[in-house]
């Protein structure tokens, strides 16, 4: 990823047009995707795509610290109404939407005017981080879950699209040409979709799609979503991939599974440390695991984040680790017998729609990989639910609550040395300050209205 505005289109950019061109497809949609969560996005005509390519489009670097419902609140460094971006597409990514005709998108990079990477630029965050492991001589691949819910399309309040049990064939029989319709879209934009089936919350479903690079995974998370709520669209249905739709209930997650190679392989499986680490892969889990209170910040920091992270949901709201521990907020999957080395990854469970992807796979890399340079180890993992534990018992085994509240999570990036350092003092500051801006502006808002609040936000 350049640190600059190339200085010429990039080659084969003729060939790409014309090709636009023959599929019908006149406007290029660029995205980029805001600390509070938000994907942004600025639209040219396909004759200016070249352009766009050379010089960018312009932007104004307010969006750094506007907040999720779009208060601008200026930061130390970023924010405010003074100055502009270029945002460059990555024509590497472009695609043609599926779902949307006469459409195509691309992820963009964010640039000063004078041609320089912009220090806020999110992605190339997740690239820099990328960089880091390959210093290391690591390789890392990662994918998103997506869980979002499906509601009627008539309504600004949520009434589910389809009834029947968590997991049930019902709602498979409700959603299948839904289903049907919304792997052929992903799987014509260049997207290997695994799995999909009904979840557990009213109105709910979940995708996944095959791990890739991290910078490519966190692509890959936007045009999903996008890909998601089109096609929920054309059915009359309103797709939300908000934490919370009912109060109490069950609630959608954003879980990131990450995988560490080197040159021998994975990192997670063929070693002779717990269940088959090696003690990179150890040291990495363990860096992961004592930044998780920052990394909620950034990957569930949203005051409506708080009503998913209850105990006994499987919500991850534990600092804790274990093998297919679902109350863990770390989760290490080894795969099944002869798996091992392709399969094994660790699911960072406590995450959800309302992050950053960038910033999501960029800061649990930092993490990772300063827990790799100290050589870390992992505490005991945790079995069960901690929550069934007294707190004495849970104090005893070093089982410690995540965040309960924005505020918190906040104070808990603000104390991160690791997160601060590889994040930079102005992005660092920026997610900080639109965290404790919604921490403080929703501090007293009932359950009631923070859903109101988000189930159309994302």
């Amino acid at each position: 990823m350049a640190d600059r505005i190339p200085a010429s289109e990039p080659v084969g950019l003729t060939a790409v047009i014309a090709r636009l061109r023959d599929d019908g497809v006149s406007l290029i949609e660029l995205s980029f995707v805001d600390n509070a969560g938000n994907v942004r996005v600025k639209a040219v005509p396909l004759e200016r795509l070249a352009a766009a390519t050379r010089f960018g489009v312009g932007a104004s670097p307010c969006f750094e610290t506007f907040t999720f419902d779009d208060v601008m609140v200026p930061g130390r460094y970023l924010g405010g109404p003074d100055g502009d971006l270029r945002l460059v597409p990555d024509v590497h990514r472009l695609v043609r939407l599926a779902a949307l005709p006469g459409w195509a998108w691309a992820p963009a990079d964010k640039f000063t005017q004078d041609g320089e990477r912009f220090v806020g630029c999110q992605r190339a965050f997740a690239a820099r981080q990328v960089r880091a492991a390959a210093d290391l001589g690591l390789t890392a691949s990662a994918a998103f879950e997506h869980e979002w819910v499906l509601g009627r399309d008539d309504t600004e309040d949520f009434v589910p699209a389809f009834d029947g049990p968590a997991y049930g064939q019902i709602r498979v029989e409700a959603t299948a040409g839904y289903a049907r319709e919304l792997a052929a879209a992903l799987h014509e934009q260049g997207l290997d979709v695994q799995q999909f089936h009904p979840e557990y919350a009213l109105g709910q479903v979940e995708l996944s799609v095959a791990a890739s690079d991290p910078v490519a995974a966190a692509d890959d998370a936007v045009l999903v979503r996008h890909t998601v709520r089109s096609v929920a669209r054309r059915h009359g249905w309103r797709a939300s991939f908000a934490p919370c739709l009912v109060p109490g209930g069950g609630g959608s997650g954003g879980h990131l599974h990450l995988s560490v190679h080197d040159e021998d392989g994975n990192l997670f499986a063929g070693g002779s440390g717990p269940h088959g680490l090696r003690p990179a892969g150890e040291a990495f889990l363990a860096g992961v695991l004592r930044e998780l209170p920052a990394l909620l910040a950034i990957g569930a920091g949203n005051p409506a984040s708080f009503l998913r992270l209850k105990p006994s949901s499987w919500a991850g709201v534990w600092q804790v680790w274990g093998r297919e521990a679902r109350e863990a907020a770390l989760r290490l999957i080894t795969g099944t017998t002869g798996t091992e080395q392709w399969a094994a990854n660790a699911e960072v469970k406590c995450f959800d729609a309302t992050a950053n992807p960038y910033l999501a796979v960029g800061a649990v890399l930092a993490a990772g990989l300063a827990g790799v340079r100290e050589e870390l180890r992992l505490p005991g993992e945790v079995t069960g639910d901690p929550a069934a534990l007294d707190e004495r018992a849970r104090e005893s085994a070093g089982i410690r609550r995540l965040p309960t509240n924005p505020a918190e999570a906040a104070d808990a990036l603000a104390a991160s040395a690791v997160l601060a350092d590889a994040m930079g003092p102005e992005m660092h500051d920026a997610m900080l300050t639109v965290r404790r801006a919604e921490a403080e502006r929703f501090a007293d808002a009932d359950p009631e209205e923070l859903v109101a609040a988000t189930r159309w936000r994302w």
